[in-house]
C-alpha cells in the first residue's frame, strides 16, 4: 500500500530567496481571483481570505514566517463549492520552504493535506500548478507578472 502523499511542486530561480520570500508574501501579486485577496498576507499571525467565485473561498492564518526560508500558512476556514465536502481544505497547511542551491534558489511549495484521495486533488494541484510554476515564478523573476485571461 502506498501512502499518500501531500501535493508539491518545487521551482528554481535565478533570484535570492529574500526576492523570493518577498514575491511570495505579495499573495495579491500573483493568486488571482474575483474578488482576490483581503487581509494581512506578511505578518506572523495575520488571516487572509482568498475568494474566487463562485468556486472557492479559504481563509489562512500565517503560522510561520521565517526570512528568505520559510512560509506557511493554516487554512482555518474553506468553501469549495465544486466538490462534495466543500471545506476539504480546512485544517491544511500551506507551505512554502526556500533555499539556496548552488548560485539558484529553490522554492518547494506543499500543500499538507492534499492528497490524491481526496476529491480536489485533480483541479486543486492543477490550479497550484499553475499558480506556483506560472505566476509566482513571474512575480519573483521578473519582480512583476504577466497578466493571462481570467480562468473559467
Amino acid at each position: 500500500m502506498v501512502a499518500a502523499r501531500d501535493y508539491s511542486v518545487t521551482i528554481t530561480v535565478d533570484k535570492t530567496p529574500e526576492q523570493a520570500y518577498a514575491a511570495i508574501n505579495n499573495v495579491r501579486g500573483w493568486w488571482t481571483g474575483e474578488p482576490g485577496i483581503s487581509g494581512t498576507t506578511d505578518k506572523l499571525g495575520g488571516e487572509f481570505t482568498y475568494t474566487y467565485k463562485p468556486y472557492h473561498f479559504s481563509k489562512q492564518k500565517i503560522t510561520e514566517l521565517v526570512p528568505g526560508k520559510k512560509i506557511v500558512w493554516h487554512v482555518t476556514e474553506s468553501n469549495l463549492s465544486f466538490i462534495e465536502d466543500k471545506d476539504e481544505w480546512t485544517g491544511t497547511d500551506v507551505v512554502f520552504e526556500i533555499s539556496k542551491k548552488d548560485r539558484k534558489t529553490e522554492v518547494r511549495f506543499t500543500h499538507r493535506g492534499l492528497v490524491p484521495k481526496i476529491e480536489c486533488y485533480s483541479s486543486c494541484s492543477d490550479a497550484w500548478g499553475s499558480y506556483i510554476t506560472g505566476r509566482l515564478r513571474q512575480l519573483i523573476t521578473a519582480g512583476t507578472r504577466k497578466l493571462s485571461p481570467k480562468r473559467p
